[in-house]
């Protein structure tokens, strides 16, 4: 027997202000977490001083963490029942304790390099925890606001709009505040930036809380860590997106991490990393359009298109070599392609929920979408960070000096080839998609 009943009640259309706090909650995650993936690598080792090598074993260690930690977190969600709900506590129990760590994060104190090394281990550890805490009820909780699917994709659209937004934020302010605020001392700049950053998010995340609601009730009844793991079980539409979306955040995170390194480096112009960034702002509009791509491709083919875009964009960064206007094409349509492509694994989770649940009786949301959206973002983002931390040290990079071509030859292979790579993998498993994709409506129409 089914252990977990689905009664919608007033399934009505999502108030613009409902959409706009859950975009919101995504904006205030990146205020913090895009600091961490664009910059922590680069604090690291030109801030706090720590050996290039050194900090991407600090950087693969803390996500190794959500390994383990974002099936705790889902089966939580998938064990709560409380006044608020089932996911939606999780954002004003974590909001301000996330934001107190994410400020630690970034604070470098004066101490010795043994010292400092533990230092920035722990609090980033704790940090990543807390940020899956909050990331994976943001996923678990969409298909409790509403049961309409087609809402479900609009609400999809508004968070990844969301999302971005808090990367444009945060990329376009980041170094020019750590310039204003640090005068001369970029220590004391990362410290108030992150400050500001992470009190917005706090506020931003406690006012969504109030601003949102679970409209699919579920019985009280509590799904265990047992039942939840039995709803993988041959559940081969989730194991898909899990696959791609891991190899995914590799190649984001990749280039997003490295970007620092490539225009402070290889192109001699620190101040083209603010405008590089702000740029990428572009992936906003492909993700407004995604619900309109739908009427005329299928999930499937967008995302796959998506990511060849993402590569073909890569691609032509590489050839341009020094030619500026020719690399911000690559770039725009890199964006464009990775703007798509991040957004579909959250918009298609739902769907493998209910395979699930058709599959093998079990209904383990929390569980299933820990593991597609957080532990991918999170663990597909360490991996991504130890790459080029490795490959920097190999080809003898030295932080704040003038770099060897042999060591530039190391940033371009971190920037633009495993970026490339890992984008082309994602690929490979969504080519087996199409039939359960194709199974979707009949699923629903079971579930119900």
């Amino acid at each position: 027997m089914d252990e977990t009943k689905k009664v919608a009640t007033n399934p009505g259309k999502i108030s613009i202000l409902e959409k706009f706090s859950y975009a919101q909650l995504d904006t205030a995650g990146q205020l913090v977490f895009t600091m961490i993936s664009s910059y922590l690598l680069y604090f690291y080792t030109d801030i706090a001083k720590i050996p290039v090598a050194t900090a991407g074993v600090i950087l693969l260690v803390a996500r190794l963490f959500d390994g383990i930690d974002a099936p705790i977190w889902g089966t939580l969600i998938d064990l709560t029942n409380s006044k608020w709900g089932r996911a939606r506590p999780y954002f004003l129990w974590l909001a301000v304790p996330f934001s107190l760590f994410g400020i630690m994060t970034f604070w470098a104190p004066q101490i010795g390099l043994n010292g400092r090394i533990w230092y920035c281990a722990i609090t980033y550890i704790i940090t990543g925890i807390l940020y899956t805490g909050l990331n994976t009820p943001l996923t678990a909780v969409l298909p409790l606001l509403t049961p309409d699917p087609g809402q479900r994709l609009k609400l999809n659209s508004w968070r990844m709009t969301g999302s971005q937004l808090g990367v444009l934020i945060v990329n376009a302010l980041t170094l020019p505040l750590v310039a204003f605020f640090g005068g001369g001392s970029d220590t004391k700049g990362f410290r108030i930036t992150i400050t500001i950053f992470a009190i917005l998010s706090a506020v931003m995340t406690l006012f969504s809380f109030a601003h949102i609601k679970e409209r699919v009730q579920v019985t009280a009844e509590r799904t265990s860590l047992k039942k939840g793991v039995h709803a993988m079980n041959k559940n081969w539409p989730w194991l898909i997106i899990v696959i791609s979306n891991f190899f995914f955040w590799i190649a984001l995170t990749e280039r997003t991490s490295t970007l620092v390194y490539y225009f402070t480096y290889n192109f001699g112009n620190k101040g083209l990393v603010t405008f590089f960034n702000s740029i990428a702002s572009v992936q906003i509009i492909a993700m407004i359009s995604i619900p309109f791509l739908n009427k005329f491709f299928t999930k499937r083919n967008i995302w796959i298109g998506a990511l060849i875009a993402a590569i073909l964009g890569q691609v032509i960064i590489l050839l341009a070599g020094m030619n500026l206007p020719i690399v911000i094409t690559g770039w725009i349509i890199a964006n464009m392609g990775s703007g798509v492509a991040c957004s579909m694994p959250f918009a298609m989770l739902g769907s493998a929920v209910d395979y699930g649940k058709w599959k093998n009786g079990v209904n383990a949301a929390g569980l299933l979408t820990a593991i597609g959206s957080s532990f991918c973002v999170k663990v597909g983002s360490g991996i991504a960070g130890f790459i080029p931390s490795m490959i920097l040290a190999g080809f003898g990079y030295v932080a704040g000096k003038t770099q060897t071509a042999h060591a530039l030859s190391g940033i371009s292979l971190s920037f633009n080839w495993v970026t490339i790579v890992a984008f082309a993998i994602a690929i490979l498993p969504l080519l087996f998609y199409k039939k359960y994709e194709n199974m979707e409506d009949t699923i629903r129409e079971a579930v119900k």
